[in-house]
Order: C-alpha cells, then structure tokens, then sequence
C-alpha cells in the first residue's frame, strides 16, 4: 500500500508523492487504452467482434465509471484500482477504431503537450479555481445537447463549433481537477484514503485527456477532409 508522508515539514514531499502516484496510474491507463487499441485494430477477427460489440462495451464503459464516480469513497483502493484498469482496456477495445485515421498520431501528440500545459497552470495557479469548475460542468452539459443537436443536424459551422468548444472546456477542466488534487495532497491525506483519491484523480484526468483527444482529432480530421 502506497503512504504518504505527514509531517508539516514533509508537505512538499507529500504533494509530489500523492501528485506522482496519480500521474502514474492515469499514465498506466493511457498506455493500456493505447495498447488494447493496437493489439486490437492489428487483429482482424477480434477488431471484428469488437465493432459487434461496440454498443455492449460502451454500455459498459459508462457503467465502470458511474460505480467509480458514485462510490468513489466506498471502494476500497484495489477494486478502485481494479475497475479504472478495466475501465481503460474497454476504452482501447471501442478506440481501436480511430487507428484508421492517418490524424491520430499528431493529434495524441497535440493533446498530449496541451494536457501538459494546462496542468501545469492548474499546478502553479494560485487562484481558486472552483467557481471555474462549476462554470465548466454546465458548459459540458451545453456541450452534450449541442452534439445531440449535431447528430440529426451533420456537418456545417455547428460541427467545428463543437470540436473547438471541447477542446477548450476540457482544457480549462484538466487545470481546474489538477488544482483539485494538489488541494487534496495539500489537506494531508494518506493511507488507504490516498490512494483511493490517487485512482479517482487519475480517472479524472484520465477522462480529461480522452476527451480533449477525441475532440481535437475532429479537429484534425475536418481539416484533412477540407
């Protein structure tokens, strides 16, 4: 079980700790999705099955991370652990698709250096940042209607509107949860308590990634087809 110091002197080493072990669960989950999606696309029938079963494996991606967000604080931190593992690998199964676009490299790397950025400013900001956050979980549910709207009404202003406010909010969610969890380390947190919020921070930021991702390859396929 990962601990985390406690002593008022060992505040800086705490935050580090608890921030590190959070980065390496979500970059453990990135790389899993990552290599789930390449074993899977590079594998014929069983990128078969999967597209069968993309509705099914989706159904279950929303319900892991409904039991995680709902009982993120009854879990203990191996079933946590457990679940946002498995959480990731159905995430690499139903993406297995998007390797047929020849944007998906450059737009992993244009997420990855804008996720970079923006924790680094939710990291160094000192401003509270939560009524941001606030602003910013209506605005995603803004989002879903809007791409609601899309689906009946394809193509056109409204499509790249969506891509670019994505890309935005979810930047602006990656520094305001990463000020979050440096707010966590800082309250001193630790045991069986750390880690559990470690998992949690990471599925956090995890989902922020992602879905900067997605949003940003619209962006680059848009571009592609123009």
């Amino acid at each position: 079980m990962q601990t985390y110091p406690t002593t008022k002197t060992g505040t800086v080493d705490l935050v580090r700790t608890f921030m590190a072990r959070t980065y390496s669960w979500m970059a453990a989950g990135l790389a899993l999705t990552a290599g789930v999606a390449y074993l899977t696309f590079n594998n014929e029938a069983l990128f078969y099955n999967v597209m069968n079963l993309r509705l099914p494996l989706m159904l279950g991606q929303l319900a892991l991370v409904f039991v995680l967000s709902m009982f993120a604080q009854r879990l203990s931190a191996g079933v946590a652990g457990m679940l946002f593992i498995a959480y990731a690998a159905l995430t690499g199964l139903t993406f297995s698709s998007l390797l047929a676009s020849p944007d998906v490299v450059p737009a992993f790397a244009t997420t990855a250096g804008a996720f970079a950025l923006m924790s680094v400013a939710g990291f160094v900001i000192k401003k509270d940042l939560s009524a941001m956050g606030r602003f910013l979980m209506f605005a995603v549910l803004g989002l879903l209607v809007a791409m609601i709207v899309n689906m009946f009404i394809p193509g056109g202003p409204l499509t790249l509107v969506i891509s670019v406010v994505g890309v935005l909010l979810f930047a602006g969610l990656t520094a305001y949860d990463t000020q979050m969890l440096r707010n966590l380390a800082l309250s001193g947190v630790t045991g069986e308590q750390a880690e559990r919020a470690a998992i949690n921070g990471a599925l956090a930021l995890y989902l922020d990634f992602i879905n900067m991702f997605l949003f940003i390859l619209r962006l680059f396929s848009g571009n592609s087809r123009d």
